[in-house]
């Protein structure tokens, strides 16, 4: 079997970088008709000083994104000079290009911009146990500034059995949960809202709404109207093609009843396979790795199929470029 990284080496283009956050490093152009993947993959060097908390606040990477990339490293002291891996390649999720795409398993959200071959992309706290965030299609409905919260009874009673006792309204401001700016949606109760705290994007940590990190709602908010379309999905497997190969892309599913056995997984992904019609014609997988990319549930995408001597010779259902079998 590879070791992860000398897989990751073989299936990803690796580069070598050290970025400052900046709205530019959200802004991923579109790939050609036929073609899933945007980004690339980096590999930095940390700092003593740095901690998962702080580079993936900086590269616009949820914690646990950063966690399943870079096992066996210290998420709190990864140690000066440790290589760390920056997930910033991705198969983009399934279903149409345009609006706004949450997929929770990837605890990530993809805006396309109407009129413009570009995607962006933003790590998201969502739901805890016990406060899943819903899966639908719904719109953006109302766009508020610098928003006041209002708790509902629900939360203030939780806070008040623990001993906090939250007020009916919290007014905008540095102790506001919903940082500088909401987005209502058409699900009653849910909101795409900023965050008073610095740790916890990327993670099960709201009750049911989507966190973002300031920066990131505030940069949304410039750029998506309201009405725009919000299409919430839950895809721990995604599989996509570039230039002939067939990436798959593993996430740890979400669950909250016990950890889903290895069967219940590859049933999955299999599944989520058969669904993508792109993915059919005389299709031959790589299975070993296939299995090593589920049992990984890195996030990175890793090639599991590539193009045959004689695979010219066959064509998609849908004129495109032939699937790598």
């Amino acid at each position: 079997m590879l070791s992860r990284f000398s897989a990751v080496v073989r299936s990803l283009s690796l580069a070598s970088a050290c970025l400052a956050g900046s709205a530019a490093a959200l802004e991923l152009p579109l790939p050609p008709p036929g073609e899933d993947i945007v980004g690339q993959v980096q590999v930095i060097k940390a700092r003593y000083e740095d901690t998962f908390a702080d580079l993936g606040t900086a590269h616009h990477i949820g914690y646990l994104e950063m966690v399943a990339a870079n096992p066996g490293v210290d998420p709190w002291l990864p140690g000066e000079g440790t290589e760390i891996i920056l997930p910033t390649r991705y198969i983009l999720p399934p279903g149409p290009r345009e609006g706004i795409v949450i997929n929770l398993a990837e605890y990530r959200m993809y805006y396309f911009p109407k009129g413009r071959d570009v995607v962006y992309t933003y790590p998201l706290g969502i739901g805890r146990e016990g406060w899943e965030s819903p899966i639908a299609t719904t719109t953006i409905t109302a766009k508020t500034p610098n928003p006041a919260w209002y708790p509902p009874k629900s939360i203030r009673e939780e806070h008040a059995a623990e001993g906090e006792y939250l007020p009916t309204v919290v007014p905008p401001g540095p102790d506001n949960p919903l940082g500088p700016f909401k987005f209502n949606l058409g699900v009653a109760g849910y909101l795409i809202h900023g965050s008073n705290k610095k740790f916890g994007i990327g993670m099960r940590v709201s009750h049911g709404c989507f966190r973002m990190l300031n920066d990131n709602v505030l940069e949304l908010a410039r750029m998506a109207p309201v009405g725009t379309k919000v299409r919430i999905i839950n895809e721990p497997y995604k599989f996509g093609l570039s230039q002939g190969k067939v990436y798959l892309e593993a996430h740890a599913p979400l669950d909250d009843h016990g950890e889903p056995s290895v069967v219940d997984k590859h049933t999955t992904v299999i599944n989520a396979m058969l669904k993508n019609d792109r993915l059919t014609p005389a299709l031959r997988l790589d299975w070993d790795r296939v299995r090593e990319v589920v049992a990984a549930e890195d996030g990175l995408p890793v090639v599991i199929a590539e193009p045959s001597d004689d695979s010219a010779a066959v064509a998609t259902s849908n004129g495109e470029a032939p699937v790598g079998y």
